[in-house]
């Protein structure tokens, strides 16, 4: 009878969903490559992301497909690169009146017929859940509208999701879900937190801290460096900004705590990441420092667009290792489909690869050549633009000037030697490149003088999906 009993439960369970591991993916607002203790920070404290990085694999070179927020979040949930979306810049954007090229604005919301990852892991039998940052689009293009089945929304944590209290009560509801989910359900939980975006607050319990840790420093004779009219600040020594790193650090270590004690965190796939690189160039200097990368947020340079990525897979991932494996947020859709064991979208996230394979430690990424494209103002003093990586060569346009730089990021991580004036063909070649790039994706140029006619954006009306739900 036993065994009878036994083979009856095996026929009701899915082999499937049994085989699946759960997905927790956590996003940082504007979070710079150097803001955390395992990435080298001198004066933040992240005890809880840097012990998930001693348990996991931590990236050296990771990249947003955005210099800012919704362009990455877009290209996390599409698969896509922001100039196929019409996401090229934060929602809703910086106007260009008065400046000398005019920008057509930005798509105010994610395109419904776009299969997101959500749509995609929810249809392969995953229960899916969102708190926090969207900024992907209002009413009608929310989360619960792109494959997310429980929804906790910005409004719902208070203060549209921006202070200590909001962070700790998303992280709250976090584990709300996992004591309350479908436990016959793997499941893939986004959680959105907001820090350290602006406006940068000091968070109460851990101020003093910082206060007293500043005031113990030397400060340096030389504190900002000119970045055309901007300001990069050279120093991490901002006591609220280091509260505010350190109040995400404790949220997420709450949430993995939770994990831990529910007996999930050995088949739970852990993915840390942000939205786009540190917040150090502004007119006034920023409140945080991404050196040795150059410039920060808003920047097509390193420092705008390499930002720390760690996975934790428990048996499949080397813990405590780390891989200068060039990776992209439009991976990320891919490589959670081939970790779930779920069939590739090649038509959807066609500007992703799945880098499963490199998790593992088996492999590594079958391409070399990354492209970014950025045609707005931004209140970091940016100016449009675009930039290709091609090995260990960077390449960065300015349409405003109509002149390119060159890098050689392998010898000069901090892109301060020029290489065009040495380099011609290879400069040539690569503008070439992106030139065809920009073709392929439709990527659009401003212009000068004059208003470029408006163009009806992507997901005006709420259509119904092209592929079923």
């Amino acid at each position: 009878m036993r065994l009878i009993a036994t083979l009856a439960l095996l026929a009701v369970a899915s082999p499937l969903a049994a085989a699946q591991p759960n997905i927790l993916f956590i996003l940082a607002d504007d979070l710079g490559w150097k803001d955390l203790g395992c990435y080298g920070s001198p004066f933040n404290e992240t005890p809880n992301i840097d012990k998930l990085a001693s348990q996991g694999l931590r990236f050296t070179q990771a990249y947003t497909a955005g210099a800012v927020c919704s362009p990455t979040r877009g290209s996390i949930m599409s698969g896509k690169f922001p100039a196929r979306t019409g996401v090229t810049d934060y929602i809703p954007g910086l106007p260009s009146t008065g400046r000398k090229l005019v920008t057509k604005p930005t798509n105010k919301q994610l395109a419904l017929e776009e299969v997101t990852v959500a749509e995609a892991l929810k249809e392969g039998g995953y229960q899916t859940f969102y708190a926090g940052k969207w900024h992907l689009g209002n009413k009608g293009f929310e989360p619960q509208d792109q494959g997310f089945e429980v929804v906790v929304s910005d409004a719902s944590l208070g203060n549209n999701g921006k202070d200590w209290q909001s962070g700790q009560k998303l992280s709250e509801s976090a584990m709300k879900f996992l004591d309350e989910r479908d436990s016959k359900r793997p499941f893939f939980m986004f959680l959105g937190y907001h820090e350290p975006h602006t406006p940068i607050l000091e968070y109460p319990a851990h101020i003093a801290k910082f206060k007293e840790k500043a005031a113990g420093q030397i400060t340096a004779a030389v504190h900002s460096r000119q970045e055309r009219d901007g300001q990069t600040r050279l120093l991490q020594n901002d006591p609220a900004y280091a509260s505010e790193v350190a109040g995400l650090d404790g949220f997420v270590g709450s949430v993995l705590e939770k994990l831990d004690k529910g007996g999930l965190a050995d088949n739970t796939i852990v993915i840390f990441f942000s939205d786009n690189g540190g917040l150090s160039t502004k007119a006034d200097i920023g409140p945080t420092s991404n050196e040795p990368l150059r410039a920060g947020k808003g920047w097509l340079y390193e420092g705008g667009i390499r930002v720390p990525l760690i996975v934790r897979m428990p048996g499949k991932a080397k813990a405590g290792a780390t891989t200068d494996a060039p990776v992209i947020s439009t991976d990320i859709y891919p490589t959670l489909l081939g970790l779930a064991g779920l069939p590739a979208r090649p038509e959807q996230h066609r500007d992703g690869l799945d880098m499963s394979a490199v998790l593992r430690g088996e492999g590594t990424p079958a391409r070399d050549t990354l492209f970014w494209h950025y045609p707005h103002y931004h209140g970091s003093t940016w100016a449009p633009g675009g930039a290709m990586r091609e090995g260990d060569w960077k390449l960065i346009e300015f349409f405003d000037e109509g002149t390119a730089e060159l890098y050689n990021l392998k010898a000069d991580l901090s892109e301060r030697e020029n290489m065009a004036a040495a380099e011609p063909e290879r400069l040539k070649a690569m503008r070439e490149k992106l030139a065809v790039w920009r073709a392929d994706t439709g990527a659009y140029l401003p212009v000068p003088g004059e208003t470029p006619a408006t163009e009806k954006p992507k997901g005006k009306k709420n259509k119904k999906k092209k592929a079923a739900k």
